[in-house]
């Protein structure tokens, strides 16, 4: 699965680079035909301590999922989005198994 980053209006570490498509690259356990997917990484201008939100718009054959999550870290909030498409890939899975 190809993994494209993009981090909006800061500049991004390659370890949070590293962490988010280590994370990504479990989902094919889940479901193996993944095509790729865009992670979207935004610090928005809030008072608030959760202000960092990251978007995960994945792509399978015939459809295409996002998954939008905002938490204190980028680490907290794509491990929440990771885990949201992880539950919608298996339903995806089963419904195409099921047929």
């Amino acid at each position: 699965m190809k993994v494209n980053v993009h981090a909006v209006n800061f500049t991004i570490d390659k370890k949070l680079v590293d962490f988010v498509q280590e994370r990504l690259a479990k989902l094919e356990k889940y479901y193996d035909r993944v095509i790729s997917s865009d992670v979207f990484l935004k610090l928005e201008n809030t008072s608030d301590k959760e202000n960092k939100t990251v978007e995960i718009k994945i792509l399978v054959p015939g459809d295409e999922f996002i998954v939008k999550k905002t938490n204190k870290t980028f680490e907290e909030a794509a491990d929440l989005a990771s885990d949201a498409l992880e539950r919608v890939l298996v339903k995806r899975k089963e419904k195409l198994s099921s047929h």
